[in-house]
């Protein structure tokens, strides 16, 4: 896993700024009103800042944006950016300020002059963020982590919110990490492993092999992979750091390929399902960064981790299968695979730890896209406040998602001649009729919530905080529902 960019806290020094030979970084107000840090290093720079923002160019800049000084006069940088951020931006802004930072800067040093900024610990954040790069696969010269210096007026104060920040960072690059990934690397084996290696960090670790699964009656889950030569497994990842209290579930679809199975997908774009075990990645990265930064709170993470693949003891449609709960499904498309795997990780949480909640995410549907596209994640939930407290952590952090709804209406589609539901309801409301198949097999008394990310788990195109490919959506939104609700007291 590469490393989060190294961040240096120091007192602000005009001195070491001026010898500073990367780049410099300074935030001015929208209207162009510089803090003390902008005004030493514009001294210095012979007013370069100054004419900078009195500038056409400034004008056009959107907020979080920047322009760049190169070769100033006067100091040793090769460059200014000149950040373009308001005293008081929301979360979201800053952090993608600090995205613009990153990559406007490559792999030279930069120097962040942060003075009294109210936002230096996101900017940093963002910095640290878009950073990361996924090359463990490239031969050659590979592009190096910049440096990062922050200058500030209290960078004690921002030390110690780096440090949970570290651990948050840590946890995504793991998700991305896990995503990125080609599954001739990723196997259900060697994913298991990934997760084992983290009981260094104080996560209690246990792998359930297939014959567990075949005792504990897990017909639906194993039906996906008996078409596969890569064992299935479930994973439980346990972090117990409250007190007595029943833990809070995350469950993770966990497919480390999806060739449909007998329902064969399409060549064009095949490739990219090594993401399908999205959901399970950003389980893991969650769990990570709790141990991490040490969570008040007890939280297990389950993964069930599978390949889906056509072969002569593959699963056919036509199939009926018996999931553990002992509700029987008739199998219509092999393609519809991730839902029975996480009714049987579902069943297997709420009966073995009777968690106080339960959030269970994959991406899952298809029409996920269709209907939010890359910009959201959708919600599906059985109770009220959960569901409000999740919306509010996932709008904190920037995540985008959106609630999605639930009824009786949807159940219809799912009706089978043969056996008790069907794990398809066709091509309307498809990601609902999914969530609906699910709601099945959660328990009336367990407040859960869906999330479908299979529009934000990887992107083909970059974001303000990370590069083409896996994003790590999620880990912020489940760390801050979890710090707000289970450790608030």
């Amino acid at each position: 896993m590469p490393a989060p960019a190294p961040l240096r806290f120091t007192e602000t020094d005009m001195d070491e700024a001026a010898s500073w030979e990367g780049r410099i970084a300074v935030v001015v107000e929208p209207e162009g009103k510089l803090d003390p840090a902008a005004r030493g290093i514009n001294s210095r720079a012979k007013k370069a800042i100054a004419r900078a923002v009195a500038s056409p160019a400034w004008d056009k800049l959107d907020e979080g944006s920047a322009l760049e000084i190169g070769w100033p006069g006067g100091i040793a940088a090769r460059g200014i950016l000149v950040l373009k951020l308001s005293k008081k931006p929301d979360t979201a802004t800053a952090r993608a300020a600090g995205g613009t930072l990153a990559k406007m800067t490559g792999s030279d040093p930069l120097l962040l002059m942060a003075g009294a900024h109210r936002a230096a610990s996101d900017l940093a954040f963002g910095l640290v963020l878009k950073g990361y790069r996924f090359d463990a696969h490239r031969t050659g010269d590979k592009d190096e982590v910049a440096p990062v210096t922050v200058m500030a007026t209290r960078p004690e104060d921002l030390a110690r919110s780096a440090s949970e920040a570290a651990a948050l960072a840590e946890g995504i690059f793991f998700t991305r990490d896990l995503v990125n990934e080609p599954s001739n690397v990723l196997t259900t084996e060697d994913f298991a492993a990934r997760l084992a290696a983290m009981q260094e960090l104080g996560l209690e670790v246990t792998i359930l092999e297939e014959e567990d699964l075949e005792k504990l009656g897990m017909g639906a889950l194993l039906a996906v992979g008996q078409g596969s030569s890569s064992p299935t497994k479930v994973v439980v990842m346990e972090w117990k750091g409250g007190g007595d209290e029943p833990p809070f579930a995350l469950v993770g679809k966990g497919v480390v390929f999806d060739t449909g199975g007998i329902s064969l997908k399409p060549a064009a774009g095949m490739e990219a399902m090594t993401m399908d075990m999205g959901g399970a990645g950003t389980v893991a990265g969650t769990m990570r960064a709790l141990a991490l930064r040490k969570a008040k709170a007890n939280v297990v993470g389950l993964v069930g981790l599978v390949e889906n693949m056509p072969s002569g003891t593959a699963y056919r449609p036509g199939d009926v299968i018996r999931s553990m709960k002992g509700d029987t499904i008739e199998v219509i498309n092999t393609d519809a695979e991730g839902r029975l795997l996480l009714a049987d990780v579902l069943w297997y949480a709420q009966e073995t730890f009777s968690p106080s909640g339960v959030v269970d995410l994959a991406t899952l549907t298809g029409a996920m896209l269709v209907a939010l596209g890359h910009e959201r994640a959708g919600v599906f939930s059985n109770d009220e406040a959960l569901a409000g407290a999740f919306l509010k952590a996932a709008e904190t952090e920037g995540e985008g998602a959106w609630r999605m709804p639930l009824g009786k209406a949807y159940d219809k589609l799912l009706k089978s001649r043969v056996a008790d539901m069907k794990n398809t309801g066709g091509r309307w409301a498809g990601s609902i009729t999914a969530a609906q198949f699910l709601q099945r097999f959660v328990k009336d008394e367990t407040p859960w919530i869906h999330l479908d990310i299979a529009g934000v788990a990887s992107l083909d195109s970059e974001t303000p905080l990370s590069a083409a490919g896996a994003t790590g959506w999620g880990v912020l939104a489940l760390n801050r529902l979890i710090a707000d609700r289970y450790e608030g007291a």
